[in-house]
């Protein structure tokens, strides 16, 4: 629940936040109308302040990431035609459809050289021939070969489709995927809520409120998750709003949610960028910013909101450690699916560029674990070079 913010009304340009700064700074929650005054604001510097002051309430001058490694499976996906923002999916027979064997992902998991990996990140398209069975070898198979590393994997949409294609619930999924190794769940797959707009960019996908459900779902069963809001596409600031209320009540019923990422969506190499006409554009560093600021401002009962430099970029996602960050995504080793649809970042970061990344904006860099405990805190000359040890670091995820 909200709390007081120590913050200096003088700071705000815009009369129309005035009343926003005057709520944070007594503890009293924003409504959906202040999430809206927040979006349409000029005063981008004036909601990143606020945003500021509610992060450094919480976190200081901290930041954290994850050494982290994304594996994503099979981009084969029964949804290739009807998610008309995706460029990384395909038809079973289409050129360049591919589905790892056991094999094939344990290889990918070692891509790492010898950096230490502490959370595997798992998320591919809906593949009728990736069943149960599928994903619980696969994730046997990884804690076999790395047991200190924890699995963060498949989206509410994937846990959907497994228990429509094995004809089971999605609790029990959800629980023969916890016995498998399953250790928490990424938020991909939310896009946005409003049955609208998913009616022009994923008219087949999994629903809002059906999304809500999986996350309460595993919430129950004691898996925790992060959630995610897709934006910059054909949404309106009211459907935006609309989504962060629904993200906000789960929170106050269950606590599940471990973090909350914004994604920028990027219209290149996709159906949809070329109907709206916008290749070769993507979201205004204006919006990323402001997206998370309102982030951080309106879910108050989130402790962390993570910026992911995937999507935005390094440099927005190191300013954007002044507008409400407080987490920022790892070292990633290899990311396909947002590189699919145009996005020009790296796949991966090293270990000392993150470092740098997070130093040069101010603030001290400190490394978690998933469940955002903090493994070590790096002082100003540490380069992070006894990170290729072979030996976990202390407090690690088993």
């Amino acid at each position: 629940m909200p709390v007081s913010i120590p913050f200096d009304l003088d700071r705000l340009r815009d009369p129309a936040l005035r009343p926003i700064g005057e709520k944070l700074r007594a503890g009293e929650r924003l409504s959906i109308a202040d999430g809206v005054t927040l979006f349409r604001s000029p005063d981008l510097l004036g909601v990143g302040a606020m945003a500021d002051a509610a992060n450094r309430a919480r976190h200081g001058d901290r930041v954290t990431f994850a050494s982290n490694q994304h594996i994503n499976p099979t981009n084969v996906c029964v949804l290739r035609k009807t998610c008309v923002f995706c460029g990384y999916a395909r038809l079973p027979k289409e050129e360049g459809a591919y589905r790892y064997s056991i094999e094939q992902v344990l290889a990918e998991s070692d891509r790492a050289d010898g950096s230490i990996t502490r959370e595997f990140h798992i998320v591919g398209g809906l593949d009728m021939e990736a069943g149960l069975e599928y994903y619980q070898t696969m994730f046997r198979a990884l804690k076999e070969r790395h047991p200190q590393v924890h699995i963060k994997a498949l989206t509410a949409v994937e846990i959907a489709h497994i228990a429509r294609i094995e004809k089971m619930s999605r609790e029990d999924v959800l629980i023969a995927l916890r016995e498998a190794g399953l250790d928490t769940m990424p938020g991909g797959g939310a896009e946005t809520f409003s049955a609208a707009v998913r009616d022009v960019i994923a008219d087949k996908k999994l629903g809002g409120a059906d999304y809500i459900d999986v996350h309460r779902t595993a919430h129950k069963l004691g898996i925790r998750s992060n959630c995610t809001m897709l934006y910059g596409h054909v949404e309106t600031i009211e459907d935006r709003m609309q989504h962060l209320n629904m993200l906000r009540e789960l929170q106050d019923e269950t606590g599940g949610f471990l973090a909350y990422i914004p994604l920028a969506y990027h219209p290149d190499d996709n159906e949809l960028g070329k109907t709206l006409g916008r290749e070769g554009t993507s979201t205004t560093g204006f919006d990323d910013l402001r997206n998370l600021a309102v982030g951080r401002l309106f879910l108050d009962n989130f402790e962390h909101i993570k910026s992911h430099w995937i999507m935005v970029s390094t440099p927005v996602s190191q300013i954007s450690l002044h507008f409400g960050v407080n987490d920022i995504e790892g070292t990633v080793v290899r990311e396909k699916i947002y590189h699919a649809v145009g996005a020009h970042t790296p796949q991966g970061m090293t270990l000392p560029q993150l470092l740098g990344l997070i130093r040069g904006a101010g603030k001290v860099p400190a490394e978690r674990d998933s469940f955002y405990r903090v493994l070590r805190e790096f002082e100003p000359d540490d380069t992070g070079a006894t990170d290729a040890s072979t030996e976990p670091l202390a407090g690690a995820v088993g």
